[in-house]
């Protein structure tokens, strides 16, 4: 592929935001490898667009030392920090701030494509895809539509269960629901899920507000967890299960990974466990039967197109027993260093980390050009 300009767009709103940043540092690493010239675009936890200069050293300052009081991932978020800050190429030029809602010089100028970075809500969640749209920059990862999708686990699991994908029983409650009755919604969470169970605000990710609730008297403060973070919150059956993950790359036309197996000794897959290493081990390729592997890969890409995703996503499952497949969810953006479960299962797979990056940026120009992109200009 030949050198491009390539717009890196990392932190944002969410309660991922150091993770956008670990992300985005080996990103940006990986397309100065390749000899790409890269254009870093941050942005701020209030919205404000962090552009010129070295916005990545500007993120993780700020993500060190602004962490909120009493943040019990405190410690897991400031090492992400600092792997980010260490790992990016400084520059020596000003860094300009500029307001929430605007559009940066950065995006309006000429860019052949931009990377999202971005985790969870305003990056992962169609809002930024938007944006990019109306600006007529081609960007990598699933759409507008698949994005918003993705990001919501409610609407996830009913397009989900649309397509005849196996779910683990679950229900949606809402936060007003909750609010304006909680002795109805907890007797309808015991009759309908039972204990133990997850309780999750269906927009965000990396575990970020989730609850494993093993008794009746947990469920409130579980509930009340969730509802910090969302309006909506999904309620799943609790099961005894191995973890399974593939990587799907592509577009109309998409392949799966190696399956990888994620083995932990904590008592589930909370934040702290996904991020601190050392905690959790990817075992790649993951060890079950030719047969299951297969039916893993095969289950991927049907998830992946079920949302109609583009350029990549990481889906993730629950084995039961020997055969019972689950899918537990797609993540559009997912992790992206180069030591994350997506890209270590392609790398098993035959695709190393900076051959990934190249190819996420044809398959983002190659969506560009199907879809016109609204008029945007020639993609040579």
């Amino acid at each position: 592929m030949r050198p491009r300009r390539v717009g890196v767009i990392f932190g944002g709103r969410s309660g991922e935001h150091e993770v956008s940043l670990a992300s985005a540092a080996s990103v940006m690493a990986a397309l100065r490898r390749r000899g790409h010239t890269v254009i870093p675009i941050g942005i701020a936890r209030d919205g404000r667009w962090v552009v010129g200069g070295d916005p990545m050293h500007v993120l993780s300052e700020e993500a060190r030392h602004a962490l909120p009081a009493g943040d019990a991932t405190g410690g897991v978020k400031k090492a992400l920090a600092d792997r980010a800050d260490t790992q990016h190429a400084a520059t020596s030029s000003l860094v300009r701030m500029e307001p929430p809602g605007g559009l940066p010089a950065e995006l309006r100028q000429e860019m052949d494509v931009a990377v999202i970075m971005l985790h969870g809500p305003y990056g992962e969640d169609g809002t930024i895809q938007g944006l990019l749209e109306l600006a007529g920059v081609p960007y990598t990862g699933a759409g507008v539509m698949a994005s918003a999708i993705g990001m919501d686990k409610a609407m996830m699991k009913t397009v989900f269960s649309a397509h005849g994908l196996p779910l683990v029983p679950h229900i949606v409650v809402m936060r007003h629901e909750w609010e304006r009755d909680p002795k109805t919604v907890a007797a309808r969470v015991a009759k309908e899920i039972g204990f133990p169970c997850f309780v999750k605000p269906a927009n965000l990710g990396s575990s970020v507000g989730i609850s494993k609730v093993k008794t009746a008297d947990e469920l409130a403060a579980g509930i009340d967890e969730a509802a910090r973070h969302d309006r909506k919150i999904v309620v799943e059956r609790g099961i005894t299960a191995r973890e399974i993950e593939v990587s799907v790359l592509g577009n109309d036309v998409a392949e799966a990974s190696l399956p990888c197996e994620i083995v932990y000794t904590a008592d589930w897959y909370d934040y702290e466990t996904k991020y601190v290493e050392g905690l959790a081990r990817l075992l790649i390729p993951a060890p079950i039967s030719d047969e299951l592997t297969a039916r893993f890969r095969a289950l991927a890409i049907q998830t992946f197109h079920a949302i109609d995703a583009a350029g990549m996503a990481r889906v993730d499952f629950f084995l039961e027993g020997d055969r019972q497949i689950y899918v537990n969810e797609i993540n559009t953006i997912p992790g992206f260093t180069s030591t994350s479960g997506y890209a270590k299962m392609w790398e098993a797979t035959g695709v190393d980390y900076p051959t990934l990056v190249d190819r996420l940026l044809e398959l983002a120009l190659e969506r560009a050009r199907s879809t016109d992109m609204g008029g945007a200009r020639r993609i040579e």
